[in-house]
């Protein structure tokens, strides 16, 4: 096993910072033999709150609402969340690990030598939507597709006791920097300021802090900089344009509509009609596509067209919620996850799942309708 720690001396504090690979059986071994010789005051992990009180009690995970989660609009950031978990998931069971197992040793130490807990990571929903809102449009398609043919590749824990080599690390940082400069700005660079303000100001004169490799570097460098915490916890707002993009669909259609009776009231019982059609059919249609109960299929059919002119609303959400309603996910399901999300077949026998499926596709069978549709009323009125 290799020691791969950085010893840094910041003011009066002896700061060691434990490189880790998430699901790798030595980094776990790297910890508790680091901790156990240093005896630190303070054990920072890269954990924030929420992901604290997941990993100590994986239990809790089992008892997710996914209603609750349709009402609360937190779909997106559930499904980026599944993904990373399933991945971590699938990788950790190849090696015969579990994920987190090395914070999880973190955890265990710190009660056992009486050391103080830091938790020093950001909120995951926080970084979540820095990453998306600080994306373009051209980016955020790029990540979806990157995602959607991610091929399923072996790693062995050489493979991981490699990656997290400094001069590996640098290209892997700098790779994604190029490739990804928002997801790496959000992801890693001001979680390197994040991380390092909370290890820094860990009580006492000895910090172990334990961190995955990737952070490593950045946060080597970050301790001796001020860092504006307050400033990497905010959520950016969105900006006016997309708050008013939303809307100019709608607003066009009801212009058309309202113009096409002007010139006739054929003209404009025609386009209503080709609202309707296209917005129903084509989100019923979607709905059907994913063997989803007859009534989550009728609920996407009649919602479209009245959630097309309102960007608070859309028609997946309700599909959603009636198909949670009558074929409620079960424990199981919620345990299949990690083996189910990366495979169709899978996907569709996990009712978990498929309720996620049913509102991506619902959403994007009335996405395409309303396309369809406000091109059709634009050709009655040119015609």
């Amino acid at each position: 096993m290799k020691d791969n720690t950085i010893k840094i001396n910041y003011n009066d504090k002896e700061i060691t910072i434990i490189p880790t690979a998430h699901v790798s059986t030595e980094s776990i071994k790297l910890v508790k033999e680091t901790i156990d010789e240093i005896k630190p005051d303070s054990i920072c992990i890269e954990l924030d709150e929420a992901r604290y009180k997941n990993i100590t009690n994986p239990q809790k995970w089992k008892d997710t609402n996914i209603i609750d989660v349709i009402k609360e609009k937190k779909v997106t950031l559930l499904i980026a969340n599944l993904i990373l978990s399933a991945y971590q998931a699938n990788i950790a069971k190849k090696l015969n690990t579990k994920p987190g197992g090395e914070m999880m040793q973190g955890i265990k130490s710190a009660e056992e030598l009486g050391a103080n807990l830091v938790l020093a990571d950001r909120n995951i929903q926080t970084t979540f939507l820095r990453i998306w809102r600080g994306m373009t449009f051209i980016e955020k398609c790029k990540l979806i597709f990157s995602f959607a043919f991610a091929k399923d590749e072996d790693v062995s824990e050489e493979d991981l006791e490699k990656l997290i080599e400094r001069s590996n690390l640098e290209n892997v940082v700098a790779d994604m920097t190029g490739e990804y400069p928002q997801i790496a700005q959000a992801l890693l660079h001001e979680r390197d300021q994040y991380l390092s303000y909370k290890i820094k100001n860990a009580p006492g004169e000895k910090i172990v802090a334990i961190l995955g490799a990737a952070h490593s570097i950045g946060v080597e460098k970050e301790i001796f900089k001020d860092q504006d915490i307050d400033q990497l916890d905010k959520i950016p707002e969105k900006s006016s344009f997309s708050k008013v993009v939303p809307w100019i669909i709608p607003i066009i259609i009801v212009g058309l509509v309202i113009f096409g009776f002007t010139k006739n009231l054929d003209t404009g019982f025609s386009q209503i009609k080709s609202w309707f059609l296209y917005n129903s059919i084509l989100a019923g249609i979607f709905t059907a596509v994913t063997l989803a109960h007859p009534l989550s299929i009728l609920t996407a059919f009649v919602a479209a067209p009245f959630t097309s002119l309102n960007p608070f609303l859309a028609c997946g959400w309700f599909a959603g919620l009636v198909e949670a309603s009558i074929r409620k996910p079960t424990v199981d399901d919620v345990n299949r996850i990690p083996e189910d999300i990366f495979s169709i077949k899978g996907i569709l026998s996990n009712k978990f799942l498929k309720v996620l499926l049913i509102i991506v596709f619902a959403n994007l069978g009335s996405s395409i309708g309303t396309i369809l549709a406000g091109t059709d009323i634009i050709k009655s009125i040119v015609r």
